[in-house]
């Protein structure tokens, strides 16, 4: 049996009672939610999630919207079968369906005496950090007022989500979700798609097959039990379990469940057994939340073995003399990749020095010619501005000093 996913019951139940105590939660609706299996939108579920969103938000709970659903209705409108194919026929169904997802969000609230708010970002909006304090601000503010924002990315423009390499951002609304969770520091991150949590093996290829009801830790054997996406949706259970890493990372609970079930947003705020439940871990920091998730890295720092070690055991700063070779284009105060002499990303850190800079001090011991640099830090990251990922575990952890 996996330790990660075995709970005795007395803890279990204060996690539960954790959950329905939660006042600020984020929800992620899928594309398998908003849509039927026949391509058309599935008016009544959704309905049905606006109402629970909504009793949740008169009962003094603050709730943030989090939908996909915009490519999958401009497909419908357009008469397509399936997936859209190029990038370009992709931006164009999310240009046609933005605004009926965003018409059916907000009309139906009004119904029910809520304020929706519409709020469509890009990478960029999570990349720079001027930016991504400033949204943060704007949702702080729409949730004092008591509206519900409702967010998805904004495909027309943004590319990310739609045909995301490796290392960016956000390619899902997913990780999206689990952003805008540790950006608002929201108690409880709520995944809906149409899975019923997490299994021990595929459901769809097993019928041995059975729902984990708590996992306590994100680790790779967690991971190992993730398959692909659905039939419209971008995303899978690996991208799921990447949101709910992140989520309790930042000291948030996460639930996935089934959105196709009714009555399961209710089922879950009020503490009981549904979907996977993923228990919070020890927190980031604010700013170190932004350079472990949301910033892009702008470029790679390589390390000896000796810099690696001083970083994930040492908890120190990343010095010149442990470096041996820097990639890419990037700024005084970008972040950027640590990466091992294997390749491997260690960690992320926000950087003392620019690109020409930081590469004439590449080697250099304290102590010794900076090359022409005029003095100013020591390291090139400091060690308030990294964040270790831990190797053997491929997890996040926070290596401040508390």
């Amino acid at each position: 049996m996996n330790p990660s996913i075995e709970l005795p019951e007395d803890r279990l139940a204060v996690a539960r009672s954790r959950v329905s105590a939660a006042r600020r939660v984020v929800v992620k609706v899928g594309t398998n939610v908003v849509m039927a299996d026949d391509g058309a939108l599935a008016l009544g579920r959704l309905y049905g999630l606006i109402e629970a969103v909504a009793g949740e938000r008169r009962r003094g709970r603050e709730m943030v919207v989090v939908s996909s659903g915009a490519v999958g209705l401009g497909a419908q409108r357009l008469g397509l079968a399936g997936k859209p194919k190029t990038l370009a026929l992709k931006q164009a169904c999310a240009a046609i369906g933005q605004g009926r997802l965003m018409s059916i969000w907000s009309e139906a609230f009004e119904k029910v005496g809520v304020t929706a708010a519409q709020v469509l970002l890009t990478e960029d909006d999570f990349s720079s950090r001027g930016r991504y304090l400033a949204l943060r601000a704007t949702l702080e503010e729409l949730l004092s007022l008591g509206v519900v924002p409702v967010l998805n990315e904004n495909d027309t423009v943004g590319t990310a989500e739609l045909e995301a390499p490796a290392g960016h951002v956000f390619g899902d609304n997913d990780k999206l979700s689990a952003l805008v969770a540790s950006k608002v520091g929201a108690d409880l991150l709520v995944i809906l798609s149409d899975v019923d949590g997490l299994h021990t093996a595929n459901p769809a290829q097993s019928r041995a097959a059975r729902r984990i009801p708590v996992v306590t830790e994100v680790n790779a054997g967690i991971r190992a039990l993730a398959q692909g996406g659905g039939a419209r949706g971008r995303g899978g259970m690996a991208t799921k379990l990447e949101a709910a890493a992140i989520a309790t990372a930042s000291g948030a609970l996460a639930v996935v469940a089934s959105g196709r079930r009714p009555g399961i947003l209710e089922e879950i705020l009020a503490g009981r057994d549904a979907g996977t439940l993923f228990l919070p871990k020890s927190t980031l920091t604010g700013k170190r939340r932004w350079i472990a998730w949301a910033a892009l890295p702008a470029g790679a720092i390589h390390v000896n073995d000796g810099a690696r070690a001083a970083l994930v055991t040492g908890k120190a700063s990343l010095l010149p003399a442990g470096v041996t070779r820097i990639e890419g284009e990037f700024e005084k105060g970008d972040v950027v990749r640590v990466l091992g002499s294997d390749g491997k990303e260690i960690a992320r850190g926000q950087v003392n020095y620019g690109r020409a800079d930081a590469g004439k001090l590449v080697g250099r011991r304290s102590g010794e010619a900076r090359g022409g640099v005029p003095k100013g830090y020591d390291a090139l990251v400091t060690r308030n501005n990294v964040v270790v990922r831990d190797v053997a575990r491929e997890d996040m952890r926070d290596e401040e000093t508390k």
